[in-house]
């Protein structure tokens, strides 16, 4: 009755508002398990308090025998990060990638990773971080120490975006970046790459150096061929909620180009959430929303799909 009443006293801006703020509802399980290979564990629970709990028991959310438990933490309901992992692999995502930004968010995610089976973790200071700090050098110390870690199976997310430093950060974040590619290759870690309109630097970047075995281009925005040119180069591509948007018609077309088994599925959670629930808080229990939607741009078998990207997952980060 309560709701009833809010839903006829709220305005629709208000409503709007108000929804903002709340997770959507859990969608339909996936037929075979995958990985959501980038997300915020930490932002998600610090700034949303994670995905409801009683997710996990909705119409929908049974799914395939799952390894999201595989190790220590269940998920006691006192616990946001373990009821995370639960809702999660409720619906067919049993594996995560945490990725780091700061040395901090590093620390926490290898910790993350060594308490729950179903996590990995990623280390690294991100484009946007490295021009802000006092001393480069010590932090990248840092970093490279967390990345010898076992669970930490990739250097990430590292890679050039002047959207916020503008050029003045240009040389600070190339530095870091030539930095976190050597990290890579002397620890045999996958490189996890955030590329804001900085394709070409990118690239340029990563020829000279030298990449690493496995190249990891997060949230992959650019258009098909930019993804021939990263498919040439045997990198993988990972595709986010941005998929999903109507505006997006150019990174469908990319999809479309990106063989089967090069191609990942992530949230940047709790960022980009898929449609029809844009604006709202995302986490990795959304990931069958952009799966759904790949198999259908690329015309392929869901659960052909939903395989292939599960083994990719395993041959970028290892077994968890």
């Amino acid at each position: 009755m309560l709701a009833a009443m809010t839903e006829q006293t709220e305005t629709r801006k208000q409503r709007a508002a108000r929804r903002a703020g709340e997770f959507p509802p859990v969608p339909e399980a996936l037929p075979v398990p995958v990985l959501d290979s980038h997300t915020h564990l930490d932002i998600t629970v610090s700034e949303y308090g994670g995905p409801p709990r009683s997710a996990r028991n909705e119409p929908g959310s049974r799914a395939p025998q799952s390894r999201a438990n595989g190790g220590s933490g269940g998920g006691p309901a006192d616990d946001p990060v373990g009821a995370a992992i639960a809702v999660a692999a409720g619906v067919g995502v049993d594996r995560l990638v945490q990725v780091g930004v700061d040395v901090e968010s590093s620390r926490w995610g290898a910790d993350v990773a060594e308490r729950y089976g179903g996590v990995l973790a990623t280390v690294a200071l991100h484009p946007n971080e490295a021009p802000r700090l006092a001393d480069l050098d010590e932090a990248l110390r840092a970093i490279e120490s967390l990345a010898a870690r076992d669970r930490v199976r990739g250097v990430g997310e590292t890679g050039m975006d002047f959207f916020r430093t503008g050029e003045d950060g240009r040389a600070v974040q190339e530095e870091s970046f030539r930095a976190h590619i050597a990290i890579a290759k002397r620890y045999g870690k996958a490189l996890v790459i955030h590329d804001r309109d900085a394709h070409a630097e990118v690239l340029r970047i990563l020829d000279d150096e030298g990449a690493p075995d496995t190249v990891v281009m997060h949230c992959f925005s650019g258009d098909a061929d930019f993804a021939r040119e990263c498919v040439r180069r045997g990198y993988l591509l990972s595709f986010a909620g941005t998929v999903t948007f109507g505006s997006a018609a150019a990174l469908r077309e990319a999809a479309t180009v990106t063989p089967v088994d090069q191609l990942l599925v992530e949230t940047d959670a709790p960022y980009l959430t898929p449609m029809p629930h844009r604006g709202r808080p995302n986490a990795s229990y959304l990931i069958p929303l952009t799966v759904r939607s790949l198999a259908a741009t690329t015309g392929t078998d869901l659960d052909e799909l939903c395989a292939a990207i599960s083994a990719t997952g395993d041959r970028a980060f290892g077994p968890w």
